[in-house]
């Protein structure tokens, strides 16, 4: 073995040790923005690039790999290609900006036909008919290990509205988007279905009474009619992020990056009704799905305390906290006034939990 290789298989660190956004700061160490038209790198829903002299061009890429975000044995291919497409606009809408263009790339096993990547890609053209985004190219190749679709998405910004993970300031009012926990309880009962279906073929799946939650599961959908209205109600957010691994993670980050800390209320938190009531069925706690359940794809945003009475009669707009400076951290205040730590618990793409 060459010393080198001996000395990294000595000093071996798994990679669930660091966790996704562990791993992500440990390989950002020391790189260094040269260009000029770098504005923003690592560390957001999207990369910021000088585009003209009024607007910010927005960059952002994810991967969704069969076996570790989806399992076609109960996705439906037109509906993961539609995903796909509404994951990266998401990361888009995160920042304030409005996705134009997008590339797609495959892996694909042999065992995929003519018929089943065009059915993906069907559900990516609607996505992209949706969204107004126009897919300009890719790549394909082989996998040998499930399929594998990567996407990368190209928006705009103005740039006096661009808004980033940074930039809460004290007494900011915490909104949420929609509502919390339904893709999380979809994924339960089409995980439960599947069992139940291996265990004996001949039973056929029992999803008609939670058709909303597992819509939410199988076809998210991008809150770019949330940033639309916002433009036109002159709003524009202080900080924001889109609800992707659990609300808890996703106030951790506008918490770390704003320097402050997030105080949310229990009783304000959104939750439909299927939702909470799935989740008691599966002896879960419905806060619990809230707060770690992920794959909402809702935006998480604080605004101005002068803002408030532009969104205050808006039907999707909930404000569930605010922004402080106060010893006692992160906090979540319960329907009873008592104030518990923040713990986030959601979805570790490397530890897989």
């Amino acid at each position: 073995m060459q010393p080198e290789l001996q000395t990294m298989a000595e000093q071996r660190t798994e990679l669930s040790s660091l966790g996704e956004f562990g791993l992500i700061d440990k390989l950002s160490e020391g790189l260094e923005l040269v260009n000029e038209s770098s504005q923003l790198g690592i560390g957001d829903d999207a990369a910021v690039i000088s585009a003209d002299d009024d607007n910010f061009g927005l960059l952002s890429s994810d991967m969704l790999l069969e076996g570790v975000h989806f399992d076609l044995s109960y996705v439906p291919l037109q509906h993961l290609g539609y995903k796909s497409i509404a994951v990266n606009v998401s990361d888009i809408a995160a920042m304030n900006g409005k996705p134009e263009q997008i590339t797609v790339s495959l892996g694909l096993s042999n065992r995929f036909s003519i018929e089943a990547v065009e059915a993906i890609y069907k559900g990516m053209k609607a996505a992209a008919k949706d969204y107004q985004v126009d897919i300009v190219g890719g790549d394909t190749t082989t996998s040998h290990s499930g399929l594998v679709i990567s996407i990368s998405v190209y928006g705009k910004v103005a740039k006096e509205k661009v808004a980033y993970r940074k930039g809460a300031k004290e007494k900011d009012i915490l909104c949420a988007t929609g509502d919390l926990g339904a893709a999380f309880l979809g994924l339960q009962v089409l995980e439960r279905e599947k069992q139940t279906f291996l265990a004996n073929p001949n039973m056929q799946p029992q999803l008609d009474k939670y058709k909303y939650i597992v819509q939410r599961q199988l076809k998210p959908a991008a809150r770019m009619d949330i940033i639309h209205e916002l433009n036109e109600k002159d709003v524009v957010p202080t900080s924001m992020i889109d609800i992707s691994d659990g609300l808890a993670s996703e106030c951790m980050h506008i918490s770390r990056n704003s320097g402050l800390n997030v105080a949310i209320y229990e009783d304000k938190l959104p939750i439909d009704k299927q939702t909470y009531d799935t989740a008691v069925e599966f002896n879960l706690d419905p806060i619990t799905a809230v707060l770690n359940g992920g794959e909402d794809y809702e935006l998480l945003f604080t605004i101005k305390q002068e803002d408030h009475a532009k969104l205050d009669t808006h039907p999707d707009i909930h404000f569930i906290g605010y922004m402080h400076k106060e010893q006692v951290g992160n906090v979540l205040i319960t329907k009873n006034g008592n104030q518990v730590p923040l713990k986030a618990q959601g979805w570790d793409h490397l530890g897989q939990k």
